[in-house]
């Protein structure tokens, strides 16, 4: 009984040690690769905000792909990503861990732009960068998040998908989503744009919420689900596609927990 009593917290002590080295070089391995990547992103930058952009763009996607592999960290998307053709569309996910920014990477082709909170920018180096991946939206300041809007709107206009969180934040709550905005679906429907749902699932297990020194190697998941179209919707029907699409990731999310069981 006191063997197997030693052995696992033996055990236990060898695990710890092992996740505490790790973060640790997870954390380096995040500042250095930023650092290799700043001075390509600087000359790109120097091209203006939309060919500058898309190569930035494109170097954040390499960072994200290249740290996931250095930390041990596995990727799968599961389900067909829509054919782009000739014609955007508005991704909405579920937003649980910061790991959700590279996940957003490694998920989607081409090129797209994400919306963002607008604190991240004040994140020495980083925030620059960041600045350059995302449209950045203050939601305490109304005419912020009108501006925002009209940026997206923009951006669909120019033939680029978005990506938008409709939680607005992580979920803190007790349920499987917190509420879902109405943004993403007053956009979809005022540009007649299709809605592709998407789920994350596993991220916030592999690195909780709370604290970016509690990552552990494991595999995040994107599902994509079916299409949305909107053709032929009014803004009257925005509370009844919000309500569609967060049915459509929550029973997914429930799910995918029960397979995993």
């Amino acid at each position: 009984m006191k063997v197997n009593t030693f052995r696992n917290e033996y055990s236990n002590c060898m695990n710890e040690s092992f996740l505490f080295f790790y973060r640790i070089y997870a954390c380096i391995m995040f500042i250095l690769l930023m650092f290799i990547f700043i001075p390509f992103m600087v000359i790109a930058a120097l091209f203006g905000i939309y060919i500058g952009g898309n190569i930035i763009f494109l170097l954040i996607k390499l960072w994200a792909l290249v740290w996931y592999f250095f930390c041990g960290l596995r990727h799968e998307n599961e389900g067909k990503q829509p054919d782009k053709m000739d014609r955007p569309f508005i991704y909405v996910a579920n937003h649980d861990s910061y790991l959700d920014a590279p996940i957003t990477m490694l998920s989607l082709h081409g090129q797209f732009r994400a919306l963002g909170k607008t604190e991240v920018r004040r994140i020495p180096f980083f925030g620059w960068i960041y600045s350059y991946g995302v449209i950045l939206v203050d939601r305490a300041d109304k005419d912020n998040r009108a501006k925002s809007v009209r940026i997206l709107k923009h951006v669909l206009s120019k033939n680029i998908s978005i990506i938008i969180f409709p939680e607005g934040g992580f979920n803190y709550t007790n349920e499987t989503l917190s509420r879902f905005y109405d943004g993403a679906f007053r956009i979809a429907i005022e540009m007649q744009t299709p809605i592709v749902p998407m789920v994350y699932f596993n991220a916030v297990n592999v690195l909780p919420r709370d604290s970016f020194f509690k990552l552990t190697p494991g595999k995040t998941k994107t599902i994509f689900l079916e299409k949305v179209s909107v053709e032929g919707m009014t803004l009257e029907n925005i509370s009844e596609l919000n309500e569609k699409v967060k049915k459509m990731i929550a029973f997914e999310l429930a799910k995918q927990e029960k397979q995993k069981q």
